[in-house]
Protein backbone atom coordinates (compact mmCIF):
# COMPACT_ATOMS: atom_id res chain seq x y z
CA UNK A 1 0.00 0.00 0.00
CA UNK A 2 1.67 3.21 -1.09
CA UNK A 3 2.23 6.31 1.01
CA UNK A 4 -0.23 8.57 -0.78
CA UNK A 5 -3.08 6.12 -0.36
CA UNK A 6 -2.17 5.79 3.31
CA UNK A 7 -2.20 9.55 3.68
CA UNK A 8 -5.51 10.01 1.88
CA UNK A 9 -7.21 7.18 3.73
CA UNK A 10 -6.34 8.79 7.05
CA UNK A 11 -7.49 12.19 5.81
CA UNK A 12 -10.84 11.02 4.47
CA UNK A 13 -11.58 8.80 7.44
CA UNK A 14 -10.86 11.74 9.71
CA UNK A 15 -13.22 13.99 7.75
CA UNK A 16 -15.90 11.30 7.72
CA UNK A 17 -15.59 10.85 11.47
CA UNK A 18 -15.85 14.59 12.10
CA UNK A 19 -18.93 14.86 9.90
CA UNK A 20 -20.49 11.98 11.82
CA UNK A 21 -19.68 13.76 15.09
CA UNK A 22 -21.24 16.97 13.77
CA UNK A 23 -24.49 15.42 12.61
CA UNK A 24 -24.91 12.69 15.20
CA UNK A 25 -26.93 13.29 18.33
CA UNK A 26 -25.50 12.62 21.76
CA UNK A 27 -27.21 9.79 23.60
CA UNK A 28 -27.88 10.30 27.25
CA UNK A 29 -28.57 7.48 29.68
CA UNK A 30 -31.98 7.41 31.29
CA UNK A 31 -32.14 9.30 34.55
CA UNK A 32 -31.73 7.16 37.66
CA UNK A 33 -34.21 7.12 40.55
CA UNK A 34 -33.47 9.65 43.26
CA UNK A 35 -31.75 8.46 46.40
CA UNK A 36 -32.18 9.78 49.91
CA UNK A 37 -29.98 12.71 50.90
CA UNK A 38 -27.59 11.67 53.68
CA UNK A 39 -27.29 13.78 56.79
CA UNK A 40 -24.06 15.65 57.41
CA UNK A 41 -21.99 14.06 60.15
CA UNK A 42 -19.81 16.77 61.59
CA UNK A 43 -20.10 19.94 63.71
CA UNK A 44 -23.40 21.25 65.00
CA UNK A 45 -25.54 19.77 62.25
CA UNK A 46 -29.27 19.34 61.76
CA UNK A 47 -30.90 16.58 63.75
CA UNK A 48 -32.88 15.49 60.68
CA UNK A 49 -32.77 15.74 56.92
CA UNK A 50 -35.90 16.05 54.84
CA UNK A 51 -37.02 13.61 52.14
CA UNK A 52 -35.33 13.70 48.73
CA UNK A 53 -35.93 16.87 46.75
CA UNK A 54 -38.45 16.82 43.94
CA UNK A 55 -37.22 17.60 40.45
CA UNK A 56 -38.56 20.73 38.75
CA UNK A 57 -41.04 20.15 35.97
CA UNK A 58 -39.45 19.46 32.61
CA UNK A 59 -39.19 22.48 30.33
CA UNK A 60 -39.27 25.09 33.09
CA UNK A 61 -36.73 26.91 35.19
CA UNK A 62 -37.42 26.93 38.92
CA UNK A 63 -37.98 30.47 40.19
CA UNK A 64 -37.04 31.69 43.63
CA UNK A 65 -39.39 33.93 45.55
CA UNK A 66 -38.98 37.60 44.80
CA UNK A 67 -36.24 39.24 46.88
CA UNK A 68 -34.67 42.66 46.91
CA UNK A 69 -31.59 42.81 44.72
CA UNK A 70 -28.49 43.68 46.73
CA UNK A 71 -25.95 46.28 45.57
CA UNK A 72 -23.31 44.96 43.20
CA UNK A 73 -19.79 44.34 44.47
CA UNK A 74 -16.66 44.09 42.35
CA UNK A 75 -14.27 41.27 43.23
CA UNK A 76 -10.99 41.09 41.34
CA UNK A 77 -7.78 39.10 41.38
CA UNK A 78 -5.01 39.06 38.77
CA UNK A 79 -6.95 36.90 36.25
CA UNK A 80 -10.66 37.53 36.95
CA UNK A 81 -12.87 40.58 37.38
CA UNK A 82 -16.25 39.62 38.84
CA UNK A 83 -19.48 41.43 39.63
CA UNK A 84 -21.75 39.84 42.24
CA UNK A 85 -24.65 40.74 44.46
CA UNK A 86 -24.39 37.98 47.04
CA UNK A 87 -26.93 35.74 45.36
CA UNK A 88 -25.65 35.88 41.76
CA UNK A 89 -22.36 36.27 39.95
CA UNK A 90 -23.55 38.41 37.07
CA UNK A 91 -20.38 39.34 35.20
CA UNK A 92 -17.00 37.70 34.72
CA UNK A 93 -14.18 39.16 32.68
CA UNK A 94 -11.23 36.88 31.87
CA UNK A 95 -8.39 39.38 32.06
CA UNK A 96 -5.77 37.22 30.31
CA UNK A 97 -7.98 36.32 27.35
CA UNK A 98 -8.66 39.21 24.95
CA UNK A 99 -11.59 38.86 22.58
CA UNK A 100 -9.34 39.44 19.55
CA UNK A 101 -5.63 39.81 18.85
CA UNK A 102 -6.06 43.52 18.13
CA UNK A 103 -4.18 45.85 20.46
CA UNK A 104 -6.40 47.07 23.27
CA UNK A 105 -9.02 44.36 22.72
CA UNK A 106 -11.34 44.01 25.74
CA UNK A 107 -11.22 40.73 27.65
CA UNK A 108 -13.55 37.82 27.07
CA UNK A 109 -16.77 38.26 29.08
CA UNK A 110 -18.08 34.86 30.18
CA UNK A 111 -20.86 35.85 32.59
CA UNK A 112 -22.90 38.73 31.21
CA UNK A 113 -26.19 40.51 31.92
CA UNK A 114 -26.73 41.52 28.29
CA UNK A 115 -30.04 39.81 27.32
CA UNK A 116 -28.57 38.55 24.04
CA UNK A 117 -25.59 36.95 25.83
CA UNK A 118 -27.03 36.35 29.27
CA UNK A 119 -25.01 33.97 31.43
CA UNK A 120 -24.99 33.93 35.23
CA UNK A 121 -24.27 31.74 38.24
CA UNK A 122 -26.77 31.71 41.10
CA UNK A 123 -26.71 30.30 44.62
CA UNK A 124 -29.58 30.87 47.06
CA UNK A 125 -31.02 29.34 50.24
CA UNK A 126 -34.77 29.00 50.40
CA UNK A 127 -37.06 27.66 53.10
CA UNK A 128 -39.79 25.13 52.45
CA UNK A 129 -42.21 28.04 52.80
CA UNK A 130 -40.67 29.54 49.65
CA UNK A 131 -39.00 32.45 51.43
CA UNK A 132 -35.45 33.11 50.24
CA UNK A 133 -32.69 34.36 52.52
CA UNK A 134 -31.89 37.76 51.01
CA UNK A 135 -28.19 38.60 51.17
CA UNK A 136 -26.79 42.11 51.59
CA UNK A 137 -23.15 43.26 51.55
CA UNK A 138 -21.34 43.24 54.89
CA UNK A 139 -19.69 46.64 55.24
CA UNK A 140 -19.59 49.64 52.96
CA UNK A 141 -16.83 48.61 50.55
CA UNK A 142 -17.92 47.92 46.99
CA UNK A 143 -14.52 47.29 45.37
CA UNK A 144 -12.45 44.29 46.52
CA UNK A 145 -9.20 44.01 44.57
CA UNK A 146 -6.33 41.67 45.28
CA UNK A 147 -3.60 43.66 47.00
CA UNK A 148 0.05 43.42 46.02
CA UNK A 149 1.60 40.44 47.77
CA UNK A 150 -1.77 39.15 49.03
CA UNK A 151 -2.72 35.50 48.48
CA UNK A 152 -6.47 36.10 48.16
CA UNK A 153 -9.29 38.62 48.22
CA UNK A 154 -12.72 38.21 49.85
CA UNK A 155 -16.23 39.64 49.73
CA UNK A 156 -18.80 39.02 52.50
CA UNK A 157 -22.60 39.10 52.53
CA UNK A 158 -25.13 38.51 55.32
CA UNK A 159 -28.84 37.74 55.49
CA UNK A 160 -31.13 37.86 58.54
CA UNK A 161 -34.74 36.73 58.18
CA UNK A 162 -37.67 37.72 60.37
CA UNK A 163 -37.86 34.17 61.75
CA UNK A 164 -34.30 34.42 63.09
CA UNK A 165 -32.46 32.53 60.35
CA UNK A 166 -29.06 34.02 59.59
CA UNK A 167 -26.78 33.35 56.64
CA UNK A 168 -23.22 34.55 56.25
CA UNK A 169 -21.65 34.05 52.82
CA UNK A 170 -17.96 34.56 52.04
CA UNK A 171 -16.60 34.67 48.51
CA UNK A 172 -12.85 33.99 48.26
CA UNK A 173 -10.79 34.46 45.13
CA UNK A 174 -7.16 33.33 45.29
CA UNK A 175 -4.30 34.77 43.27
CA UNK A 176 -4.13 33.22 39.79
CA UNK A 177 -7.31 31.22 40.36
CA UNK A 178 -10.44 30.85 38.24
CA UNK A 179 -12.16 28.91 41.04
CA UNK A 180 -14.29 31.18 43.24
CA UNK A 181 -14.78 29.59 46.67
CA UNK A 182 -18.20 30.18 48.26
CA UNK A 183 -18.63 29.39 51.97
CA UNK A 184 -22.09 29.55 53.56
CA UNK A 185 -22.75 29.42 57.31
CA UNK A 186 -26.36 29.09 58.47
CA UNK A 187 -27.38 29.81 62.09
CA UNK A 188 -30.89 29.45 63.49
CA UNK A 189 -31.25 32.20 66.11
CA UNK A 190 -35.03 31.91 66.12
CA UNK A 191 -37.36 30.00 68.40
CA UNK A 192 -38.60 27.38 65.93
CA UNK A 193 -37.04 24.85 63.56
CA UNK A 194 -36.24 25.90 60.00
CA UNK A 195 -36.07 23.61 56.94
CA UNK A 196 -34.66 24.66 53.60
CA UNK A 197 -32.13 23.94 50.91
CA UNK A 198 -29.63 25.63 48.64
CA UNK A 199 -29.82 25.71 44.87
CA UNK A 200 -26.69 26.36 42.84
CA UNK A 201 -27.60 27.08 39.27
CA UNK A 202 -26.03 28.12 35.97
CA UNK A 203 -28.27 29.62 33.32
CA UNK A 204 -27.68 31.28 30.01
CA UNK A 205 -28.80 32.13 26.52
CA UNK A 206 -26.73 29.78 24.29
CA UNK A 207 -23.97 31.54 22.34
CA UNK A 208 -23.98 31.62 18.56
CA UNK A 209 -21.74 28.90 17.14
CA UNK A 210 -20.13 28.79 13.72
CA UNK A 211 -21.03 25.49 12.10
CA UNK A 212 -19.14 23.37 9.61
CA UNK A 213 -16.44 20.76 10.05
CA UNK A 214 -13.68 23.34 9.38
CA UNK A 215 -14.74 25.40 12.44
CA UNK A 216 -13.28 24.02 15.69
CA UNK A 217 -16.03 25.43 17.89
CA UNK A 218 -18.65 23.34 16.08
CA UNK A 219 -17.06 20.21 17.61
CA UNK A 220 -16.62 21.55 21.14
CA UNK A 221 -19.49 20.92 23.54
CA UNK A 222 -21.98 23.77 23.51
CA UNK A 223 -24.33 22.74 26.29
CA UNK A 224 -24.50 21.18 29.73
CA UNK A 225 -22.15 18.71 31.36
CA UNK A 226 -22.28 17.01 34.73
CA UNK A 227 -20.28 14.44 36.66
CA UNK A 228 -21.03 11.84 39.30
CA UNK A 229 -18.64 9.26 40.79
CA UNK A 230 -20.98 6.48 39.63
CA UNK A 231 -21.82 7.52 36.06
CA UNK A 232 -18.77 9.73 35.41
CA UNK A 233 -18.95 12.42 32.74
CA UNK A 234 -22.24 13.08 30.94
CA UNK A 235 -23.36 15.86 28.64
CA UNK A 236 -26.23 17.28 26.62
CA UNK A 237 -26.33 19.92 23.90
CA UNK A 238 -28.67 22.89 24.22
CA UNK A 239 -31.33 21.89 21.70
CA UNK A 240 -31.69 18.53 23.48
CA UNK A 241 -32.22 19.72 27.07
CA UNK A 242 -35.90 18.78 27.14
CA UNK A 243 -36.39 16.44 24.21
CA UNK A 244 -33.82 13.94 25.53
CA UNK A 245 -35.76 13.57 28.78
CA UNK A 246 -35.46 15.07 32.27
CA UNK A 247 -32.37 14.93 34.42
CA UNK A 248 -33.32 13.91 37.98
CA UNK A 249 -30.22 12.50 39.63
CA UNK A 250 -29.02 12.56 43.24
CA UNK A 251 -25.25 13.00 43.32
CA UNK A 252 -22.64 13.27 46.04
CA UNK A 253 -19.18 14.39 45.01
CA UNK A 254 -19.89 15.68 41.50
CA UNK A 255 -20.33 18.92 39.59
CA UNK A 256 -22.58 20.66 37.04
CA UNK A 257 -21.48 22.93 34.21
CA UNK A 258 -22.41 24.90 31.12
CA UNK A 259 -19.69 24.60 28.50
CA UNK A 260 -18.66 26.37 25.32
CA UNK A 261 -15.60 26.33 23.11
CA UNK A 262 -12.53 26.99 25.28
CA UNK A 263 -14.49 28.29 28.33
CA UNK A 264 -16.56 26.86 31.16
CA UNK A 265 -18.82 27.80 34.04
CA UNK A 266 -19.14 25.03 36.66
CA UNK A 267 -20.55 24.62 40.16
CA UNK A 268 -18.71 22.12 42.36
CA UNK A 269 -20.76 21.47 45.54
CA UNK A 270 -19.15 20.25 48.75
CA UNK A 271 -18.03 16.71 48.01
CA UNK A 272 -19.77 15.09 51.01
CA UNK A 273 -23.14 16.84 50.55
CA UNK A 274 -25.74 15.40 48.17
CA UNK A 275 -27.55 17.47 45.56
CA UNK A 276 -30.27 16.85 43.02
CA UNK A 277 -29.12 17.58 39.47
CA UNK A 278 -31.66 18.91 36.97
CA UNK A 279 -31.87 20.55 33.56
CA UNK A 280 -34.46 23.09 32.49
CA UNK A 281 -35.40 25.34 29.58
CA UNK A 282 -37.66 28.36 29.37
CA UNK A 283 -37.75 30.03 25.98
CA UNK A 284 -34.18 30.85 25.00
CA UNK A 285 -32.90 30.42 28.56
CA UNK A 286 -31.27 27.11 29.53
CA UNK A 287 -30.11 26.04 32.98
CA UNK A 288 -28.48 23.26 34.94
CA UNK A 289 -28.81 23.14 38.72
CA UNK A 290 -27.55 21.27 41.76
CA UNK A 291 -30.16 21.57 44.52
CA UNK A 292 -29.28 20.47 48.01
CA UNK A 293 -28.54 19.54 50.63
CA UNK A 294 -31.84 20.10 52.39
CA UNK A 295 -31.34 20.75 56.08
CA UNK A 296 -33.49 21.13 59.17
CA UNK A 297 -32.04 23.36 61.89
CA UNK A 298 -33.41 23.46 65.41
CA UNK A 299 -33.04 26.71 67.36
CA UNK A 300 -29.36 27.33 68.14
CA UNK A 301 -28.04 24.95 65.50
CA UNK A 302 -25.69 25.93 62.67
CA UNK A 303 -24.70 24.37 59.35
CA UNK A 304 -21.91 24.97 56.84
CA UNK A 305 -21.82 24.32 53.12
CA UNK A 306 -19.01 25.22 50.74
CA UNK A 307 -18.73 25.13 46.95
CA UNK A 308 -16.42 26.25 44.18
CA UNK A 309 -17.54 28.13 41.10
CA UNK A 310 -15.19 27.68 38.15
CA UNK A 311 -15.47 30.57 35.74
CA UNK A 312 -12.78 30.64 33.11
CA UNK A 313 -10.84 28.78 30.44
CA UNK A 314 -10.59 25.01 30.14
CA UNK A 315 -7.12 24.55 31.60
CA UNK A 316 -6.67 20.80 32.08
CA UNK A 317 -4.30 20.89 35.05
CA UNK A 318 -6.26 23.47 37.02
CA UNK A 319 -9.60 21.81 36.27
CA UNK A 320 -8.34 18.46 37.57
CA UNK A 321 -7.05 20.16 40.72
CA UNK A 322 -10.41 21.85 41.36
CA UNK A 323 -12.62 18.73 41.39
CA UNK A 324 -12.49 15.05 40.40
CA UNK A 325 -13.47 14.64 36.77
CA UNK A 326 -13.65 18.37 36.03
CA UNK A 327 -10.80 17.98 33.55
CA UNK A 328 -13.18 15.87 31.45
CA UNK A 329 -14.86 19.14 30.50
CA UNK A 330 -12.09 19.27 27.89
CA UNK A 331 -14.30 17.06 25.79
CA UNK A 332 -12.16 14.78 23.62
CA UNK A 333 -14.98 12.27 23.18
CA UNK A 334 -13.90 8.69 22.59
CA UNK A 335 -10.26 9.77 22.21
CA UNK A 336 -9.89 11.00 25.80
CA UNK A 337 -7.55 8.17 26.79
CA UNK A 338 -5.10 9.27 24.07
CA UNK A 339 -5.82 13.00 23.92
CA UNK A 340 -5.06 13.71 27.58
CA UNK A 341 -1.46 12.41 27.45
CA UNK A 342 -0.94 14.06 24.06
CA UNK A 343 -2.12 17.38 25.50
CA UNK A 344 0.23 16.93 28.46
CA UNK A 345 3.14 16.22 26.10
CA UNK A 346 2.27 19.23 23.94
CA UNK A 347 2.31 21.39 27.08
CA UNK A 348 5.77 20.09 28.05
CA UNK A 349 7.08 20.80 24.55
CA UNK A 350 5.74 24.34 24.80
CA UNK A 351 7.78 24.82 27.96
CA UNK A 352 10.82 23.94 25.86
CA UNK A 353 10.00 25.98 22.76
CA UNK A 354 7.83 28.80 24.23
CA UNK A 355 5.89 28.64 20.96
CA UNK A 356 2.83 26.48 20.35
CA UNK A 357 3.55 26.18 16.62
CA UNK A 358 7.01 24.70 17.18
CA UNK A 359 5.56 22.54 19.96
CA UNK A 360 3.17 21.03 17.37
CA UNK A 361 6.10 20.39 15.02
CA UNK A 362 8.11 18.67 17.78
CA UNK A 363 5.09 16.63 18.80
CA UNK A 364 4.71 15.27 15.28
CA UNK A 365 8.44 14.46 15.22
CA UNK A 366 8.13 12.49 18.46
CA UNK A 367 5.07 10.59 17.21
CA UNK A 368 6.89 9.76 13.98
CA UNK A 369 9.89 8.47 15.93
CA UNK A 370 7.72 6.27 18.15
CA UNK A 371 5.88 4.80 15.16
CA UNK A 372 8.96 4.56 12.93
CA UNK A 373 9.36 0.74 13.21
CA UNK A 374 5.84 0.29 11.83
CA UNK A 375 6.40 2.87 9.12
CA UNK A 376 9.68 1.22 8.13
CA UNK A 377 7.83 -2.05 7.57
CA UNK A 378 5.39 -0.21 5.34
CA UNK A 379 8.16 1.40 3.28
CA UNK A 380 9.95 -1.94 2.94
CA UNK A 381 6.75 -3.44 1.54
CA UNK A 382 6.43 -0.50 -0.88
CA UNK A 383 10.03 -0.93 -2.05
CA UNK A 384 9.42 -4.59 -2.75
CA UNK A 385 6.27 -3.78 -4.71
CA UNK A 386 8.20 -1.18 -6.72
CA UNK A 387 10.72 -3.89 -7.65
CA UNK A 388 7.97 -5.99 -9.25
CA UNK A 389 6.20 -3.14 -11.06
CA UNK A 390 7.51 -4.30 -14.50
CA UNK A 391 6.14 -7.79 -13.86
CA UNK A 392 2.76 -6.36 -12.79
CA UNK A 393 2.65 -4.11 -15.86
CA UNK A 394 3.33 -7.16 -18.02
CA UNK A 395 0.45 -9.05 -16.37
CA UNK A 396 -1.86 -6.09 -16.93
CA UNK A 397 -0.95 -5.97 -20.59
CA UNK A 398 -1.43 -9.73 -20.95
CA UNK A 399 -4.95 -9.86 -19.45
CA UNK A 400 -6.17 -6.53 -20.85
CA UNK A 401 -9.67 -5.70 -19.61
CA UNK A 402 -10.14 -8.98 -17.76
CA UNK A 403 -9.72 -7.49 -14.29
CA UNK A 404 -10.59 -10.73 -12.49
CA UNK A 405 -7.83 -12.72 -14.18
CA UNK A 406 -5.39 -9.84 -13.71
CA UNK A 407 -6.13 -9.71 -9.97
CA UNK A 408 -5.73 -13.49 -9.66
CA UNK A 409 -2.41 -13.42 -11.51
CA UNK A 410 -1.16 -10.53 -9.38
CA UNK A 411 -2.11 -12.36 -6.18
CA UNK A 412 -0.26 -15.43 -7.41
CA UNK A 413 2.81 -13.27 -8.01
CA UNK A 414 2.56 -11.80 -4.49
CA UNK A 415 2.27 -15.29 -3.04
CA UNK A 416 5.20 -16.65 -5.03
CA UNK A 417 7.50 -13.72 -4.21
CA UNK A 418 6.25 -13.49 -0.58
CA UNK A 419 4.94 -9.95 -0.98
CA UNK A 420 2.36 -8.76 1.51
CA UNK A 421 0.31 -6.05 -0.27
CA UNK A 422 -1.44 -5.25 3.02
CA UNK A 423 1.84 -4.89 4.89
CA UNK A 424 1.41 -1.14 5.13
CA UNK A 425 -2.14 -1.27 6.51
CA UNK A 426 -1.22 -2.00 10.13
CA UNK A 427 0.59 1.33 10.63
CA UNK A 428 -2.52 3.13 9.35
CA UNK A 429 -4.86 1.57 11.90
CA UNK A 430 -2.40 2.14 14.72
CA UNK A 431 -1.62 5.73 13.74
CA UNK A 432 -5.19 6.77 12.97
CA UNK A 433 -6.41 6.98 16.60
CA UNK A 434 -3.27 8.96 17.45
CA UNK A 435 -3.90 11.42 14.63
CA UNK A 436 -7.57 11.88 15.55
CA UNK A 437 -6.70 12.27 19.24
CA UNK A 438 -4.17 14.96 18.35
CA UNK A 439 -6.78 16.64 16.13
CA UNK A 440 -9.11 16.95 19.12
CA UNK A 441 -6.32 18.31 21.31
CA UNK A 442 -5.71 21.05 18.77
CA UNK A 443 -9.44 21.77 18.67
CA UNK A 444 -9.92 21.91 22.46
CA UNK A 445 -6.69 23.40 23.88
CA UNK A 446 -7.40 26.98 24.94
CA UNK A 447 -3.63 27.53 25.11
CA UNK A 448 -3.60 27.61 21.30
CA UNK A 449 -6.34 30.24 21.12
CA UNK A 450 -4.85 33.29 19.34
CA UNK A 451 -1.38 31.74 19.79
CA UNK A 452 1.10 32.81 17.07
CA UNK A 453 3.59 30.61 15.28
CA UNK A 454 5.54 32.96 13.00
CA UNK A 455 4.64 36.63 13.44
CA UNK A 456 3.70 38.25 10.15
CA UNK A 457 2.54 34.95 8.73
CA UNK A 458 0.62 32.72 11.15
CA UNK A 459 -0.39 35.01 14.01
CA UNK A 460 -3.20 32.75 15.26
CA UNK A 461 -2.93 28.96 15.11
CA UNK A 462 -6.70 28.62 15.55
CA UNK A 463 -7.46 30.81 12.51
CA UNK A 464 -6.95 30.09 8.82
CA UNK A 465 -3.57 30.69 7.22
CA UNK A 466 -4.10 34.22 5.85
CA UNK A 467 -1.76 33.62 2.90
CA UNK A 468 -2.71 29.96 2.26
CA UNK A 469 0.97 29.00 2.40
CA UNK A 470 0.42 25.93 4.56
CA UNK A 471 -2.33 24.47 2.31
CA UNK A 472 -0.08 25.04 -0.72
CA UNK A 473 2.86 23.39 1.06
CA UNK A 474 0.61 20.46 1.85
CA UNK A 475 -0.31 20.11 -1.84
CA UNK A 476 3.38 20.18 -2.79
CA UNK A 477 4.22 17.52 -0.22
CA UNK A 478 1.37 15.32 -1.46
CA UNK A 479 2.44 15.77 -5.10
CA UNK A 480 6.06 14.84 -4.37
CA UNK A 481 4.98 11.88 -2.29
CA UNK A 482 2.82 10.69 -5.17
CA UNK A 483 5.79 10.81 -7.53
CA UNK A 484 7.73 8.56 -5.16
CA UNK A 485 4.92 6.07 -4.66
CA UNK A 486 4.27 3.01 -6.84
CA UNK A 487 0.70 3.04 -8.16
CA UNK A 488 0.50 -0.72 -8.51
CA UNK A 489 -2.67 -2.07 -10.04
CA UNK A 490 -4.26 1.35 -10.70
CA UNK A 491 -6.08 1.99 -13.93
CA UNK A 492 -5.61 5.37 -15.71
CA UNK A 493 -8.84 6.80 -14.29
CA UNK A 494 -7.77 6.01 -10.71
CA UNK A 495 -4.36 7.53 -11.37
CA UNK A 496 -5.94 10.75 -12.63
CA UNK A 497 -8.14 10.94 -9.54
CA UNK A 498 -5.11 10.46 -7.31
CA UNK A 499 -3.25 13.18 -9.19
CA UNK A 500 -6.12 15.59 -8.46
CA UNK A 501 -6.07 14.91 -4.72
CA UNK A 502 -3.29 17.41 -3.80
CA UNK A 503 -5.40 20.21 -5.27
CA UNK A 504 -8.58 18.93 -3.59
CA UNK A 505 -6.85 18.69 -0.20
CA UNK A 506 -5.31 22.15 -0.64
CA UNK A 507 -8.74 23.68 -1.17
CA UNK A 508 -10.16 21.84 1.84
CA UNK A 509 -7.25 22.78 4.12
CA UNK A 510 -7.56 26.43 3.11
CA UNK A 511 -10.54 26.58 5.50
CA UNK A 512 -8.93 24.69 8.40
CA UNK A 513 -7.22 26.35 11.40
CA UNK A 514 -3.53 26.92 10.70
CA UNK A 515 -2.48 24.79 13.69
CA UNK A 516 -4.19 21.73 12.24
CA UNK A 517 -2.73 22.31 8.78
CA UNK A 518 0.71 22.82 10.33
CA UNK A 519 0.38 19.45 12.01
CA UNK A 520 -0.72 17.83 8.73
CA UNK A 521 2.04 19.43 6.64
CA UNK A 522 4.68 18.43 9.20
CA UNK A 523 3.36 14.89 9.28
CA UNK A 524 3.32 14.69 5.48
CA UNK A 525 6.79 16.20 5.08
CA UNK A 526 8.31 13.84 7.63
CA UNK A 527 6.47 10.93 6.03
CA UNK A 528 7.88 11.92 2.63
CA UNK A 529 11.41 12.14 4.07
CA UNK A 530 11.01 8.76 5.74
CA UNK A 531 9.70 7.28 2.51
CA UNK A 532 12.62 8.66 0.46
CA UNK A 533 15.16 7.34 2.95
CA UNK A 534 13.61 3.90 3.25
CA UNK A 535 12.97 3.53 -0.48
CA UNK A 536 16.67 4.28 -0.96
CA UNK A 537 17.59 1.96 1.89
CA UNK A 538 15.52 -0.96 0.64
CA UNK A 539 16.06 -0.26 -3.06
CA UNK A 540 16.90 -3.25 -5.23
CA UNK A 541 17.35 -3.83 -8.92
CA UNK A 542 13.95 -3.99 -10.62
CA UNK A 543 12.71 -7.51 -11.23
CA UNK A 544 13.02 -8.46 -14.87
CA UNK A 545 9.79 -8.70 -16.80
Amino acid sequence: MNQIRTFLLIAWLMVAFLLWQEWGKEKVAAAQPAAAVPAAAQGEVPAAVAAPLAAPAAGTIAQASAVAVAPTLHLRNDVLALELNGRDVTRAELLHYPQTRAAGSPPVVLFDTDPARFFAAEAFWRGVDGAELALQPQGDAREMTLADGAAEVQARFVATAANGMQLQRTYTLARGSYALRVRDELVNTGSSAWTGDIERRLERVPPAVKTGFTNPESFSLNGAAWYSPEDKYEKRKYPNFVEDGPLNQQVTGGWVALSQHYFLGAWVPQKDQAALYSLAQKGHLYSIAARGPRVTLAPGQRFESTASLWVGPKLAGKLDATAPGLGLAMDYGIFTVLSKPIHWLLTQLHKLTHNWGWAIVLLVVLIKLVLYPLSAAQYKSMAKMRKFQPRIAQLKERYGDDKQKFQMAMLDLYKKEKINPAGGCLPIFIQMPVFLALYYVLLEAVELRQAPWIIGWVSDLTARDPFFILPILNAVVMFLTQRMSPMVGMDPMQQKMMQMMPLVMAVMFAFFPAGLVLYWVTNGALGMAQQWWNMKRFAEEPAKA
